[in-house]
């Protein structure tokens, strides 16, 4: 009669949230290979969502991304511009500019995430994109979205109205 020794892996729930975040990182770097070929077109909020989701969604800390694109809407750069505290980031305008300046974009698209888990933009979001706005604008680069991202939604600035 043959003995089976017993595995030194023992299944657990550990070993599945591991294999699970091996999984997602996986998937994001397809997804953002797939992004940085300059074949993937944002022509609507709905293409970019589940880009930023893995992107961001679980973050810490409160991140603020720009996705420089060129006159087609075409992805340029993904580009982590400020990272902040569980409940803020500081956003600088002058900052943003260089850098869609440095990698001759037409458009940008910004997104962050509110680790709160809850996407609704506040007053300070509202404020920030306006400033964006306004300072991309003197040299001719459009605010295409704003997007925030919470644990269960993704919210929109342009498909609310508020661009």
């Amino acid at each position: 009669m043959k003995t089976v020794k017993p595995s030194n892996e023992m299944y657990s729930a550990e070993t599945a949230f591991e294999q699970e975040n091996q999984l997602i990182a996986e998937a994001k770097h397809l997804l953002y290979a797939r992004l940085k070929t300059r074949d993937q077109v944002f022509s609507s909020p709905h293409e970019v969502r589940d880009y930023l989701r893995l992107q961001l969604a679980g973050q810490q800390r409160e991140v603020f991304i720009c996705l420089f694109v060129d006159s087609q809407h075409r992805l340029i750069e993904y580009r982590e511009m400020f990272a902040g505290t569980i409940d803020g980031c500081s956003v600088y305008p002058r900052e943003v500019v260089k850098a869609a300046l440095q990698v001759n974009a037409a458009a940008v698209i910004f997104a962050h995430n509110h680790p709160s888990g809850v996407a609704e933009p506040s007053q300070s979001d509202r404020n920030i994109t306006q400033r964006l706005k306004e300072a991309l604008s003197l040299i001719d680069i459009r605010v295409l979205d704003h997007f925030i991202v919470g644990d269960e939604t993704v919210e929109s600035f342009a498909e609310r109205g508020l661009l």
